[in-house]
């Protein structure tokens, strides 16, 4: 009877230490944060600062939850309980506050790593994202463009469809095609001509057409960008191109 009560005394000694267990958050260095985020496996990168701050620098990607909007129910951006949610602040105080709230709603697998007043990676501002935004990468391995597509629904229609993989063609004296897995989008588009370096989709054949010189509007030629680097690149590009959104 004794060796029974003294095991059940045991066990109530170490139930609120097991407990605390279930709720836990890990913390982790920067270091490891990084090589975290460097890895394809679904995670998350949560900003628990204000917008003011997330919008002066935040890290690429990362999204806006606010510690204080943090409180009793699941945050809408943060549908999955099993995760990978890697949480910062500025200095680390109100990461780990959302953390600790994060992981008593029954999140599981929690990472705080501080503040990014000592982030040893990059920093973008809102601003820059917004610059950022819409930019597709186009290579054949050799020759490289990366084009800044325009809000139109044919820019976002092919934006969409990356990344992807076509064979680019010869066309005329002044532009190379290829033809995108789908049909874009044409409602709303933006016609008209243009100079070297600038992105169109030709609605007639549905191709996209990457222009190394001036060209002038045509019935159902929708501009879709233009090239902010390697324009000189265009002319060059042959064979299997690869295209994929800039990040």
């Amino acid at each position: 009877m004794m060796k029974i009560l003294a095991s059940i005394l045991l066990f109530l000694c170490f139930l609120p230490s097991l407990c605390a267990a279930e709720d836990a958050y890990t913390q982790i260095s920067q270091a490891e944060a990084m090589d975290m985020m460097a890895r394809d496996d679904g995670h998350v990168v949560v900003d628990v600062r204000r917008q003011d701050e997330y919008d002066a620098g935040h890290i690429p990607g990362a999204v806006l939850i606010p510690n204080e909007d943090i409180v009793d129910q699941p945050p809408e951006a943060l549908p999955d309980k099993d995760q990978i949610i890697l949480i910062y602040c500025r200095s680390g105080n109100r990461s780990k506050q959302a953390a600790e709230k994060l992981a008593r709603m029954g999140y599981t697998r929690v990472f705080e790593f501080g503040g990014i007043i000592t982030w040893p990676g990059e920093i973008v501002t809102t601003e820059q994202e917004k610059q950022n935004a819409l930019r597709m990468r186009v290579t054949d391995g050799e020759h490289t463009v990366i084009y800044q597509l325009n809000d139109t629904p044919s820019a976002l229609s092919l934006y969409s469809m990356l990344p992807l993989e076509a064979e680019v063609e010869n066309f005329g004296r002044n532009e190379k095609i290829f033809y995108p897995p789908e049909a874009i989008d044409t409602a709303d588009g933006l016609e008209g001509g243009g100079k070297a370096g600038m992105l169109a989709l030709f609605s007639p054949w549905g191709n996209v057409v990457m222009y190394y010189d001036s060209f002038s509007a045509y019935p159902g030629l929708y501009i879709l960008g233009e090239a902010v680097e390697g324009a000189d690149q265009v002319q060059g590009l042959q064979g299997h191109i690869f295209a994929e959104a800039v990040r």
